[in-house]
């Protein structure tokens, strides 16, 4: 026959139960902080990616307008290189009179 070895099934779903946690509390303290920080650390690392994600989205949006605006900016330039040239020209033609 061959010899069984006595389980014991308990109510205590913890590592740690409270007979060893009456003998040494600093031990057993020191296990439910190291615990607690760890819940922690995973609580916030899944915080900072759903705002990473959040932050890519808008990021995204302020890169679209920025080029809507640097375009416009662009036109603009141009136009203003055309207008300044043209007015220019027609000074020199003495097409109009130049204010000084």
């Amino acid at each position: 026959m061959a010899t069984s070895k006595k389980v014991n099934i308990g109510a205590n779903p913890l590592p740690l139960s409270f007979r060893e946690f009456s003998k040494n509390p600093v031990v057993g303290t020191l296990f439910v902080v190291l615990i607690a920080i760890s819940y922690l650390y995973v609580d916030i690392r899944s915080t900072f990616q759903s705002q990473a994600k959040s932050q890519d989205f808008r990021i995204e949006k302020v890169e679209n307008r920025l080029d809507l605006v640097q375009e416009a900016l662009r036109r603009s330039d141009s136009a203003k290189a055309v207008s300044t040239t043209q007015l220019k020209t027609l000074q020199e033609l003495g097409a109009i009179k130049s204010i000084k």
